[in-house]
């Protein structure tokens, strides 16, 4: 497995969202696995089979989707509408349909965008059986009225909730959740460039040995996340950090979602990563709308997670529609994402409070070799003050990221200047 590094990467992000983008996805079914396959030849992944009617907290597991063909035909066969052109023609979840109708009696079952006539929406009946299509306003308009042939041939029936999980082992048991939704269609920014980013950012983080330990978790959006919170309750507690990725490849600034707490770890990691980095960028404050940090902020498990993205939800016109396409993202801005979570991880991973060994006064750095280790350094000015900073806020209450922020130092510096203070027996974690 070639390492995660280069500009090749997002190139490589780019050709996995192409490979997923034509397969239709739901909340459930045979679209969600064969994604889980592809992303599985990517990265290992352990597969959950959940049952229909399973109660996952106050949800229950909904029976399983599957389509294999849908269309709308004219009076002469010509299918104006086909499923098999985009998955985004029929609305999600629709129940079984053989029918000719009337134009007039069809069009309560059609979906258009009229503010954007060329675009298909993406639209879904999850728990109210239904059954419609989508498709362009421009296309809608040259129907003529008369007899169409409708056809939509699905199942709706029991079966399992599929989701993923990767884990890459840490010194601690001590867990950082990265999850993101595989229930979306054929909409690459909206989910696919987070999925790709996921993969990748579990990949580079094996190449290492982290501090804590990452959990990638690959399921539908809502749903997913609460049948894996429900079936992870007794773990829950190990959950230190958390991150849901999504929206991740638009060439938009990136956007960071504070957790609902508002000043998690991870929440002032992001705030200091984003700013140091110098990207253009907006924090947000958290709201319970959105996608699954709002399932793991939930006041019941309350954890420290928050949402990146570039443009966020509903924050662009192609939002949900047939215009989030292949063309909408890029591998720059894929790689971007991920350099992104790679710098912000690197920065909890190595952000710990430490303990100063001799707290009562000024301790002889000289003697200890300390100062000479700076010789030579062009910062050793930086380094220097970043050590006594680490002394003077080592007091069990102070995390490193708190002295780089007060010092006004960089984090990679103070963090240097632990370890040097850690090897020389004056300050321990």
């Amino acid at each position: 497995m070639a390492p995660v590094t280069g500009a090749g990467c997002g190139e490589e992000m780019y050709a996995l969202v192409e490979r997923l983008y034509p397969l239709c996805r739901s909340i459930t079914g045979d679209g969600v696995r064969a994604t889980l396959k592809i992303v599985d030849e990517y990265l290992p992944l352990q597969l959950h089979e959940v049952p229909t009617g399973t109660q996952v907290l106050d949800w229950t597991v909904p029976q399983e989707w599957n389509i294999r063909d849908a269309y709308i035909a004219d009076a002469s066969g010509q299918r104006v509408v086909d499923f098999a052109a985009s998955s985004l023609h029929v609305l999600g979840y629709s129940v079984p349909v053989s029918e000719t109708m009337p134009l007039s009696e069809l069009r309560a079952h059609l979906h258009t965008l009229p503010d954007h006539p060329t675009w298909v929406p993406y639209r879904t009946s999850y728990y109210k059986p239904d059954w419609g299509f989508c498709l362009s306003q421009e296309t809608l308009d040259a129907l003529p009225d008369g007899e169409y042939e409708i056809r939509i041939d699905s199942t709706l029936a029991d079966g399992h909730l599929t989701y993923a999980e990767h884990v890459v082992p840490g010194q601690v048991p001590d867990e950082v959740i990265v999850s993101c939704h595989v229930c979306h269609p054929s909409l690459a920014n909206d989910n696919l460039a987070g999925i790709a980013v996921a993969t990748y950012l579990a990949r580079a983080l094996a190449e290492q040995t982290p501090y804590y330990t990452y959990r990638f978790i690959f399921a539908p959006g809502t749903i997913g996340a609460i049948t894996w919170l429900a079936r992870n309750q007794e773990r829950v507690e190990r959950v230190k950090h958390g991150l849901v990725l999504a929206c991740a490849g638009d060439s938009g600034r990136l956007t960071y979602k504070r957790s609902r707490r508002g000043d998690a770890e991870i929440d002032q990691v992001m705030r200091h990563v984003l700013a140091a980095s110098e990207r253009p960028h907006e924090m947000r404050e958290f709201t319970p709308y959105g996608y699954d940090e709002r399932q793991y902020c939930s006041p019941g498990f309350d954890l420290g997670v928050g949402s990146l993205s570039r443009t966020p939800y509903a924050g662009y016109p192609e939002y949900h529609t047939s215009a989030d396409n292949l063309d909408f993202v890029s591998p720059e801005a894929m790689a971007d994402t991920l350099a992104v979570c790679r710098e912000a991880f690197t920065v909890l991973d190595r952000n710990r409070r430490y303990l100063n060994l001799s707290p009562y006064g000024e301790p002889q750095l000289g003697r200890r070799g300390l100062y000479d280790s700076l010789g030579g350094r062009s910062d050793a000015k930086q380094a220097q003050m970043a050590m006594l900073w680490v002394l003077s806020l080592s007091d069990g209450a102070h995390s490193l990221l708190d002295v780089a922020e007060r010092a006004g130092l960089p984090f990679d510096t103070v963090a240097a200047a632990a370890d040097a203070l850690r090897g020389a027996g004056l300050v321990k974690a």
